[in-house]
């Protein structure tokens, strides 16, 4: 979910990770238009594509109420496992 910026309370599934920027692409935020020239491929025309938002302008969704949480790491069964610290649920 987005809680900064144009795009706040939006929400979507993230499509792609740049850890060395620090910015992630979701879906069907932060939309941009983009002219594009005619190939032999492609029409050409005006299209659609969803731009990067800065990883700090992100909160991963709790999955049992559903609102922003932030998240923690505790280990179970020798192994590191996030969990949401409004719920305590784990996240997979």
């Amino acid at each position: 979910m987005v809680i900064a910026g144009a795009d706040k309370g939006k929400s979507g599934e993230i499509l792609e990770v740049f850890p060395g920027k620090n910015r992630v692409i979701i879906e069907e935020v932060n939309i941009r238009k983009k002219h594009q020239k005619p190939t032999q491929d492609n029409p050409g025309g005006i299209t659609e594509m969803a731009a990067s938002i800065h990883v700090s302008n992100v909160m991963l969704i709790d999955p049992k109420s559903g609102e922003p949480t932030r998240i923690g790491r505790r280990e179970e069964n020798g192994k590191l496992v996030r969990y949401s610290k409004k719920s305590g649920e784990n996240i997979n």
